[in-house]
Order: C-alpha cells, then structure tokens, then sequence
C-alpha cells in the first residue's frame, strides 16, 4: 500500500512539475514602440527572466531613431507567430506608422492608417483565442523646439512655442475655463503661426486622433483584450491634454477593465506585459501606494498631463493591480518620492546636489520604516524628471538600502519612471533573486549613474574630441564616448554602489552603449 500511496503522490508531484513547465513556456509575442533599449529589450526581459517564451520581431523590422520601421513586414511577421502564442503585447504605433517617432512625421493618409488599424479585426478574426494587449499613443505637444530632439517636422519645430501656446488656450477654451484675456491670447496666438503649417500640425493630429478613436471602437467590440493609451509629453493644458479628455470620453462606454488613458508613452509596454502575465496566471496583486511628504499625489509633473496620484492609480489598474488602504495587506508597496514643493526641474540641474533637501529625510525615514517591517517596497524617484536624486540615492546607497528594494526607478519623465516600476516590482516578485538585483542595478547605473551624473561630464568631454558628432548625434565620436562613458559609469559604480553578496559579476563587467548614437540615453550591459 505504501509504495501505491508512494508512487500516486510521485505520479502527482510529476503532473504538477510538467503544468509548471507548460506555464512558464507559454509564448507571449511582444512588439514595441521602438528598439531602444527601454521600450524594447528591457522590456521583453522582464518575461524572458519569468520563463516565458518572449518573442520579439527582427531588429530590422523595428523603428529607430533614423529607421522608419516596417509596418507591413511587422504585420506578415505576427501571423506567423500568432497561431502558438497565447497572448500579444502590441504597439499600435508600430502597426499603424513604424514606430513612435514616425507616428510624428509619417506621409500615410487617414485611409492607409485606418486599413492598418482593420487588420487587427482580421487577426482577431484568425485567432479567436489570443489574448490581445494594444498599446498606442497621442502625438505629444512640444514645449519648444529642443523638446523635439529633431524628431518632428522643421516647421512644427520652428513654430513649437506658439503652437504650444495656442493648444493651452484651446484646451482651457473647450474646458471653460479660460478667461476673456486667455480667449484673445488664442487668437493671437493662432494669427501668429502661418496657416500652412498650422493645417499640417492639425491635419497630422486629426489623422492619429481619428485612429485612436478606431482602436477603441475595436476594443469596444471586443477585438482587443486591453487597450492601453498615452498622451505623450502632454501638459496640464494642451493640445496632447484636449485630445486624453476627448478620446476618454469616446471611450466612456469601454469600462475601465479594457480601456484607460493616461500619461506617457516609454512605459505603455511595459504595463501591457504586466498585465497580460497577471491574467496568464490569474494574478491580482494588492498594492499599496505612498506617497513623500508635502504636495505629495497632487504634483503635475512636467510633461505630465495629470497628477501623479491619478496616473498612477490609472497606470496600477491598467497593470492589473489592486489597490488597498494597508501596507500591511499589499505584496507590493510602491513609494514615490517627490518634490516637498512640487517645483519640477531635470535632474542636470546644477540643484542636484547630495545635501538633502525638504523632504528627504522624511522619506528616507519611511522606506527605512517599511523595510523594517519587512513590506516588499519599490521606490518611484521623480523629484527630478530625466534622472535620479542624488541626495536620496547617496542615502539610500550609504545605508545600505537600496538592494533591500524590491524595484527602483528614476529615469525620463514621471510618469516614465512609475509605470516602467510597476511592471519592474509586480513582474520581479515572480524572478529569481540575482535576475530582480541584476535589473535593480541596471536601473540604478542608468538612472542614478548615467542621467544624473555621468551623461552631463559626457557633454563636456565630447567638445575635446576630434572629428564630426555633438550630443545629439555622435557619428564619428561614438567609439570614444563608449569607451569615456563606460570609463566613468565603472568608476561612479565602484564609488558608489555596494554590490550584495554572492553578486554573479563583478562591476568592472559593466559596459556601456548609446544605441541612437545620442547622450539623451545609454544601454548598460554585463560583459562575461
């Protein structure tokens, strides 16, 4: 009987092992915005290190900085995979432009753009039971014409501030709210920008607001599983604002549980991956949210169309969390450390400094305090957008806190950094240890390392070298930026991060590469 009972229970234990297997090897198909490291590879690492069969496109088919990607080849390459995976994670500006950058300076008209969009119906059509994930986005509203990075038509740029200026008053016009001056300043405003570049900007906005509007009448009939969209590098009051407000509305009748709109763009990906893993394994995880001391979820970040509170419960739900009102019931706890004054300025700001300021204690104290009590904590640093804290990270390094985090992020935009985090904190629960400390270091040497630090004696260093190349393009500069960067990203890292024990590589491993052949942003690897 023993031997029966045994070899029951062994026959059992050899069931349960080979479903775990199957689970792990589920294949997820993954198409990004771009191939930039963040929106791309990081990105898909985050299944590939849950064991999940990640499937990427050829690089060749991705857009790039100067590389419109290949929307029809993209296309033809997702049947292929389609028939075995049991879920996709889709950019629909991939689909519909190439990439994100192309969605800003594409030549397609309404009905090719729109003939894309239908294929999705099609391949729901084929594949009734893939699990479909879009993602997409609506066209930024520049700021100035350095806030494009040359990434828009030259008109739009040259004209950026009075363009920008318009779409406020415009925005707070439709919102009634603006006052008889700011009804004038809108038409001075438009009188100053020549009536052919003013029908292209509307023309090209038109044009994506009208696919957008498409995808969610997709979604409405339930072609896609979850639709995920971002208003990029919005404003408070904007053209990027006016079109969220809109297109929410429109979408009004979705419900929540398929469709959101929120701020951003980087980080769309990444919640969509997160969502679809939670609902392959039937995952909810409870999170709890705190927020630092002072104007704490009330802050409109910069290029931030809402608060931080807001997008981030959106941006929570769209992941597929669940919020609660105790840290002790969350298995994550996500901190989000903000300006005490909730005046935002970029993290090369000669401000950054290691003293600490108004509210830096206060929140040190409670990462400490949660840790203490042993919560899981994963800490959103956007006091300083486009780069780390410097004085919150020297503390946090010098107690020795940081590799007690779960998750960290600090790079780009706000609303960047806490929706990478969360697919970062709730996907890394599920990772073998080394791999959550391999990407918590990597997000440290990034974000903390590159953007706050090392990026800005770059700039000085490149004017000394010979030949072509600037920030914004290297060209014949790029070999000896790698070899000055990596130089100074090895020496920052030894400086200041202390490795926890049994770390597979030593940080001399580090290396570190400007993908888009620009300083704006870096890839860190592990060499052997």
């Amino acid at each position: 009987m023993q031997k029966i009972i045994g070899g029951f229970i062994f026959a059992v234990f050899l069931l349960l092992f080979a479903q775990a297997g199957a689970m792990a090897a589920e294949k997820i198909i993954f198409i990004p915005l771009d191939n930039r490291p963040i929106t791309c590879r990081e990105t898909w690492e985050a299944g590939a290190k849950l064991g999940y069969d990640m499937v990427l496109p050829p690089d060749e088919l991705l857009g790039g900085r100067d590389r419109t990607g290949d929307s029809e080849g993209l296309w033809r390459w997702l049947e292929r995979e389609a028939p075995a995976a049991k879920a996709a994670v889709i950019s629909t500006d991939a689909m519909l432009y190439g990439s994100l950058v192309n969605s800003r300076n594409h030549d397609l008209d309404e009905n090719q753009i729109l003939a894309r969009a239908e294929k999705f119906r099609e391949l729901r059509r084929k594949f009734p039971r893939l699990r479909l994930y879009a993602f997409g986005t609506l066209l930024r509203t520049l700021s100035s014409p350095s806030h494009s990075g040359g990434m828009e038509p030259a008109d739009y740029q040259k004209y950026a501030m009075q363009i920008y200026d318009y779409s406020v008053w415009r925005d707070k016009t439709d919102m009634g709210v603006a006052k008889g001056s700011e009804r004038r300043k809108l038409k001075k405003a438009e009188a100053a920008i020549p009536k052919e570049v003013m029908n292209a900007w509307e023309n090209r906005h038109i044009m994506n607001y009208r696919a957008n509007e498409y995808l969610t009448d997709l979604t409405r009939d339930g072609v896609f599983t979850f639709f995920l969209l971002g208003g990029d590098d919005g404003a408070k009051y904007s053209q990027t604002h006016y079109e969220m407000r809109h297109i929410r509305a429109y979408g009004g009748d979705v419900g929540t549980s398929r469709f959101q709109v929120l701020s951003g763009a980087d980080e769309l990906g990444m919640l969509m991956l997160c969502r679809a893993i939670h609902d392959l394994r039937g995952d909810i995880p409870f999170v709890y949210t705190a927020y630092n001391v002072g104007e704490g979820r009330d802050i409109v970040p910069k290029y931030t169309s809402e608060t931080i509170g807001d997008d981030m419960d959106a941006s929570l739900h769209a992941a597929g969390a669940m919020p609660v009102s105790e840290p002790s019931r969350a298995e994550m706890i996500f901190a989000i450390s903000t300006d005490y004054t909730g005046r935002l300025v970029d993290a090369n700001s000669p401000e950054n400094t290691r003293k600490p300021r108004q509210g830096t204690a206060p929140f040190v104290n409670m990462v400490r305090d949660f840790l203490q009590k042993e919560y899981p904590v994963a800490v959103a640093d956007i006091a300083y957008g486009n780069g780390a804290d410097n004085a919150l990270m020297a503390i946090l390094s010098k107690e020795n806190l940081l590799f007690r985090l779960k998750a960290y992020g600090g790079w780009n935009t706000a609303t960047n950094t806490t929706g990478f985090l969360i697919g970062d904190a709730l996907l890394g629960r599920h990772m073998q240890e080394a791999d959550a400390k391999e990407r918590m270091l990597t997000r440290c040497l990034d974000d903390w390392g590159y953007q706050a630090n090392v990026r800005q004696a770059l700039w000085g260093y490149m004017s000394s070298l010979p030949g072509d190349g600037d920030g914004m393009n290297l060209k014949e500069k790029n070999e000896a930026m790698i070899a000055e960067g990596t130089r100074l990203i090895v020496e920052f890292a030894k400086k200041n991060i202390a490795l926890p024990d049994g770390f597979p590589f030593a940080l001399d491993k580090i290396r570190l590469t400007y993908p888009w052949d620009r300083l704006f942003e870096c890839e860190i690897s592990y060499r052997g």
